[in-house]
């Protein structure tokens, strides 16, 4: 978790999109997020490293597509140079190999385009309640360190939608799997494409259907046992 502002200041963004018109429109976006201010532009994976080498930044918006190399490449550069600024993915790409490297590298959220302001908003505004959450340093009881885990819960399910002890980006995982499919899957099927266990899917399954994120169907087959199916709404 870097720090490019004072604690009072605005936290501070960085925009990497390809398109010009994409990031124009992102970074205005940004600027309407109270205590968030856009540093700059980006649309190349080497711009977006010059600007960083030269004013670091709180957060990367950052798109996996450019031209040079891809977002995921960026990251783990910038990790291996030990530039630790933080990273929400904003990218068409929607394969479940992409999500899983995102997550392993240590991108925040992963917000899939196209998408609303409300989308971002709520991303930005989980990031905010995170950084509110490391404020103080020190040592952190359970209680704590579970508002530090569920922080970025509201910016994909909500605050209310995301109990303890679940993941914010184990939710997004299981709802690209699904809004990737061509119709609705069962539990372990979520699973293989997750490689989550059958239990972790089906426990957020019931979670996602519970907020009516996503529609249970029965299909029954020749033992008369109906298979539950999941399909995102």
């Amino acid at each position: 978790m870097t720090h490019g502002t004072g604690p009072d200041g605005p936290l501070e963004v960085l925009v990497v999109d390809d398109d010009v018109r994409v990031a124009r429109v992102n970074a205005a976006y940004v600027g309407k997020v109270t205590g968030f201010r856009v540093a700059g532009q980006a649309h190349t994976a080497a711009d977006a490293l010059a600007f960083l080498e030269a004013a670091p930044v709180d957060l990367v918006l950052l798109d996996h597509y450019l031209p040079d190399e891809t977002g995921l490449a960026l990251v783990r550069r910038l990790r291996q140079i030990g530039h630790h600024t933080d990273v929400i993915m904003v990218t068409a790409a929607r394969d479940i190999a992409t999500v899983q490297a995102a997550m392993r590298h240590g991108a925040l959220q992963y917000l899939v385009k196209p998408f609303t302001f409300a989308g971002l908003r709520a991303k930005l505004e989980g990031y905010a309640a995170l950084r509110r959450a490391l404020e103080g340093g020190g040592e952190a009881g359970q209680d704590q360190v579970d508002r530090i885990f569920g922080a970025l819960g509201g910016a994909s399910a909500g605050p209310a939608e995301l109990p303890k002890g679940h993941s914010a980006l184990t939710a997004d995982l299981v709802r690209e799997v699904l809004r990737s499919a061509e119709g609705p899957l069962s539990a372990q099927e979520v699973a293989e494409r997750s490689s989550l266990s059958r239990q972790t899917a089906q426990r957020y399954l019931k979670l996602l259907e519970r907020t009516g994120r996503v529609r249970l169907s029965l299909k029954y087959g020749e033992t008369g046992r109906p298979e539950h199916r999941y399909a995102w709404v």
